[in-house]
């Protein structure tokens, strides 16, 4: 009989130096898991909250994905790398004349939607290739603007060249290229000399474990770490269900539902067991993912 396998979140609190599959890695040897994924890359330069997600909560991990992310940011003014971070070669060095008001007045000027083109060393792909592959080889290509959303961004401190701030944004935004975009709009540069994520959606730093702390607990206190699966899908409207109609759901069968709720709604069985997410589809919802073993609920 195979091992039971574990299903759940794991808030990691990511250390510097590792890539963010390399900690997903090391996580998945201590919970001795063979299925599992991170939910939002995070550079090997940066630390702070890295949700992981093991077993059957990989069908949900969009929801986090797609989550609202926090980090601190600190720039160091009056140097722009190639990187636009630690990793890069200096490219650039202005005197630093900036005060307060002037910093606070620039971070005002970032809120709000704005299109934002991903830098060369990233992880997206263009015909087939990423762009820190190509950024490697010498080469620059045209990137498409993607638009994100800067919904806060204060100065934490200020001192010398070093600024620190705290910034909420969209998936997709990169923090490397906004302290950048920072730096040029004070007219002296900068570069991101520190990040650490501090929330993604409604989980925050202070919830999450770090890997030495697993590895000293070992495989049966890092599971009972694990928050249950349903958690990624708490903003979802619920929908419950009598037993017959969570047997339909669970066969893949289309149920009854409240044409106003939606798009999405998360369906739980008569026990108030979580069975999946459904689409919201004239009066209907349309299994879209469903858990596959009961082990894992």
């Amino acid at each position: 009989m195979p091992e039971p396998q574990p299903h759940g979140v794991l808030l990691l609190d990511k250390p510097a130096g590792y890539s963010s599959t390399q900690a997903l890695a090391r996580a998945k040897r201590i919970l001795q898991a063979r299925k599992a994924g991170h939910t939002g890359t995070l550079d090997p330069f940066a630390t702070g909250l890295l949700p992981l997600v093991f077993g059957e909560a990989t069908k949900f991990a969009r929801f986090l994905i797609d989550a609202r992310k926090t980090y601190e940011a600190t720039l160091r003014l009056g140097v722009e790398t190639t990187t636009g971070d630690t990793e890069g070669i200096e490219v650039a060095r202005v005197p630093v004349s900036v005060d307060e008001r002037m910093i606070d007045e620039v971070l005002a000027s970032f809120m709000g939607v704005r299109d934002q083109t991903p830098p060369m060393y990233s992880a997206v792909r263009i015909a087939g290739r990423r762009l820190y592959e190509l950024a490697r080889e010498g080469l620059e290509v045209e990137r498409a603007a993607r638009r994100i959303e800067i919904s806060h961004l204060a100065r934490e401190s200020f001192a010398g060249d070093q600024l620190v701030v705290d910034v909420s944004c969209s998936k997709g935004t990169y923090v490397r290229t906004l302290a950048v975009d920072i730096g040029r709009a004070l007219g002296c540069g900068a570069y991101l000399t520190a990040l650490r994520r501090t929330s993604v959606g409604a989980f925050s730093l202070d919830q999450a474990a770090t890997l030495e702390a697993l590895e000293a607990g070992g495989t049966e206190a890092g599971r009972e770490r694990l928050l249950p699966l349903e958690v990624l899908v708490a903003d979802l409207p619920r929908r419950h269900c009598e037993a017959g109609e969570a047997l339909r759901f669970t066969q893949g069968q289309q149920i009854a539902g409240d044409p106003a709720v939606g798009p999405e709604v998360a369906i739980y069985g008569p026990d108030g067991r979580f069975l999946g997410v459904a689409t919201a589809a004239c009066g209907r919802l349309v299994p879209t993912r469903l858990l596959a073993t009961a082990e894992a609920v």
